[in-house]
């Protein structure tokens, strides 16, 4: 019996190491995080995005540490940040939007990005196809091409009135150009006039928007980008300022006094980004992963402006709205 004893406690001792090292925990992934304009409406989409991701596994302070850093539209600010992220040497990075993409494939070629809310991505030059990303990159856009002409038959159909429409873009980017363009081949056949306004700074913006509207029949269309983003209070303010019909991009412009939005599920997108995100931990690559387009989007009316406006918006778009804020 001391003998059997003897043998079963050594034969225990041996397979005790290999039993711990088998038990050690997996080491803490990292996930960098990278978006503009810290404020309720990103924050929410952040909290989305830490809610997917726990729910795939990945729960902050535990098995993965997530870094974050909020920048401005200002490209030194923007470079500082992304070499700060690449700096932590996270797994993958999570770009949100087309701005932060640059500086950090300036940073990287090595780490792993997916992106949100990026317009034309091929454009750009940031993959080489939608179906085969190539390179470090991948993610979802915000819309195709052809969409951008649901804003002018948007603006036309709550303000019949508006026969001119000032299209709010950032000419320095690709998306900037692409989406113009389609509103220029789009807006004739519902009869508006187009002008582009480009934004950059305050100043620019208010005096632009206010010889616009000197003129009666006016709306605005507010085109996707950092930039628009950015100044997104001002432009609801100055719309209101000179009564006119605005038709934006995300819903965020419409919850805080816009008229009317129509544009993809964001809250979707991050979903779909912390699916990639888990993927890429698992060993797959982005160069493998094809950049998703939306599969739905969302119009939101705020009848509160509209009434500000006089304007009464038509039954038939009521009954499309995903969202009518009163």
């Amino acid at each position: 019996m001391i003998r059997r004893e003897f043998i079963t406690l050594a034969a225990g001792a041996a397979v005790w190491p290999l039993t711990a090292r088998a038990r050690q925990p997996e080491r803490v992934r990292r996930i960098g995080v990278f978006m503009i304009v810290d404020d309720a409406g990103q924050r929410a989409n952040y909290g989305a995005l830490l809610q997917a991701l726990q729910q795939l596994g990945w729960i902050d302070g535990q098995n993965v540490k997530i870094d974050t850093r909020w920048g401005g539209v200002a490209p030194s600010e923007l470079r500082k940040y992304a070499i700060d992220l690449v700096t932590l040497q996270p797994d993958v990075i999570l770009a949100v939007g087309t701005a932060e993409i640059a500086p950090l494939l300036q940073s990287t070629r090595t780490v792993p990005i997916v992106f949100v809310g990026v317009a034309d991505p091929v454009g750009a030059g940031f993959v080489e196809t939608m179906a085969r990303p190539g390179g470090n990159i991948t993610g979802f856009i915000q819309f195709e091409y052809s969409f951008v002409g649901k804003w002018v038959e948007l603006l036309k159909q709550i303000a019949p009135g508006v026969t001119r429409a000032a299209v709010l873009r950032d000419p320095d980017i690709s998306a900037g150009i692409g989406q113009f363009a389609v509103i220029q081949a789009v807006a004739p056949s519902v009869g508006l006039e187009v002008t582009a306004i480009n934004v950059s700074d305050t100043g620019e913006i208010e005096r632009a928007v206010a010889a616009f509207a000197r003129a009666p029949n006016g709306g605005l269309i507010v085109t996707a980008s950092a930039q628009t983003l950015a100044h997104r209070e001002l432009i609801i303010a100055l719309a209101a300022q000179h009564k006119l019909p605005a038709v934006y991009f995300r819903r965020y412009y419409v919850e805080t006094g816009g008229l009317v939005s129509y544009g993809y599920d964001i809250v979707q997108q991050y979903r779909g980004a912390a699916g990639y995100i888990d993927r890429i931990l698992k060993g797959e690559k982005p160069a493998d992963l094809p950049v998703q387009a939306p599969s739905r989007y969302e119009l939101v009316i705020n009848l509160k402006t509209a009434k500000a406006l006089d304007l009464v918006v038509p039954p038939s778009v009521l009954a499309r709205a995903d969202e009518v804020i009163e």
